[in-house]
């Protein structure tokens, strides 16, 4: 009986603990999207409040008919779509020769690929603006979509890891019907290696999607500027010394940025999860 007893306990005090947690993480979702609704008196108000006196509908209304929404729109889906072709492609041909072949040097090449992912991302805007900038790419999209055809080494790592969990003795037996290299991995690897695919490729798209450092550094015209930077210049006025931030405007834009992502994952979850378990098992 008592040991009955405590065991309830101990569940009724895991599901507080969770229930805790999970209004904790899930609060500032809240928060975004009570804003979206309220005045731009309401937002700045103190003490604050969670819920809005009456819903400001028409916030959306403005956001949804801006035509500049749809221009910042339509080059995320370019910058998403053009980087994940790229880096799923060119990950995966990298990755396929380190992990299948035997050939000279090849720990060597893979634990340079590693050392790569050392170096902080932010290191290299420098180097890349200037040689972009010579190239004549500044305020194009082409910046931020060329370099993911020549690979990601965390990627690399990724489908390299999945590769290996793949038996050896499918290569073998297609090699033994006459098979060339690339048709085994085309036609044999590619087809069961799906989880990794759209766990690189949706890991992509939500990068992409919330990225905001590239596209300040690299884009400055309305025209070729995506959802991140496009709208947070766009809702922000300068009077005199003053900046003025329209929050009701901007809580309605991040609102709608949430949806896709979480869509996203619903939708891949399993294979996202089947993607990273199978690519950390093998060594």
């Amino acid at each position: 009986m008592k040991s009955n007893i405590r065991k309830r306990n101990e569940k009724i005090l895991q599901y507080s603990v969770m229930s805790i947690i999970a209004v904790i993480m899930f609060f500032p979702i809240i928060w975004i999207i009570s804003s979206s609704l309220k005045t731009m008196l309401e937002i700045s108000q103190f003490p604050p409040k969670i819920f809005p006196k009456v819903p400001q509908w028409a916030n959306y209304k403005v956001i949804l008919s801006d035509p500049y929404l749809y221009v910042y729109l339509k080059n995320t889906i370019i910058l998403i779509i053009g980087n994940t072709i790229g880096t799923v492609f060119s990950s995966a041909l990298v990755a396929y020769p380190l992990a299948r072949m035997d050939f000279k040097g090849k720990n060597l090449i893979f634990g340079i690929i590693l050392a790569t992912m050392m170096v902080p991302t932010t290191t290299l805007i420098i180097p890349q603006y200037l040689l972009f900038s010579k190239i004549g790419w500044l305020d194009t999209l082409l910046p931020m979509i060329v370099p993911a055809f020549f690979a990601y080494p965390y990627n690399v790592f990724l489908f390299r890891q999945f590769f290996k969990t793949i038996p050896t003795s499918i290569d073998e037996a297609a090699y033994i019907d006459g098979c060339s290299k690339f048709t085994v991995f085309t036609k044999m690897l590619v087809p069961l290696s799906k989880p990794i695919f759209v766990t690189i490729g949706v890991l992509s798209s939500i990068f992409w999607w919330n990225e905001l450092l590239q596209p300040l550094v690299y884009v400055n015209s309305d025209a070729v500027k995506p959802l991140t930077i496009g709208t947070m210049t766009r809702y922000r006025y300068f009077t005199g010394n003053a900046q003025l931030v329209s929050w009701d405007k901007l809580m309605v834009v991040t609102t709608l940025m949430i949806i896709p992502p979480m869509i996203m994952y619903l939708l891949a979850s399993k294979q996202l999860t089947e993607g990273i378990k199978t690519s950390g098992s093998k060594g």
